[in-house]
């Protein structure tokens, strides 16, 4: 069993930056792929990125270049770098965790965190 807990979502202006953290219980972080999804009202979840036991990463389209994502397996900590926002980023961002399948995929996830919302105004 995994528990996460996001943190560090808020308010801010487009161009502004946040960074997402999400804190993983257990003794086993290391050995999941780790992903930060988004839902914003009335669309479906999305993957944003990636990243797996050995900290390959993967973007989206919209994050390329803008989010990067990170690991500490030392602190079962995940993090989201999101700099240069947009208001269309505004959404609740989850974290989630896998051992199995494409990371892409939000089916294959088995363990989700409850979200933090982040609002970008214009």
């Amino acid at each position: 069993q995994v528990q996460l807990v996001e943190s560090g979502g808020g308010l801010v202006q487009a161009g502004g930056s946040l960074r997402l953290s999400c804190a993983a219980s257990g003794r086993t972080f290391s050995s999941y792929d780790m992903g930060w999804f988004r839902q914003a009202p009335g669309k479906q979840r999305e993957l944003v990125a990636g990243i797996t036991s050995d900290s390959r990463t993967y973007y989206a389209d919209s994050a390329k270049g803008r989010f990067t994502i990170s690991r500490d397996n030392a602190k079962n900590t995940v993090y989201l770098q999101m700099n240069s926002l947009k208001p269309e980023d505004t959404a609740v961002y989850y974290c989630a965790a896998k051992r199995m399948g494409i990371i892409m995929i939000s089916r294959n996830y088995d363990y989700w965190g409850q979200g933090t919302q982040v609002t970008v105004s214009s």
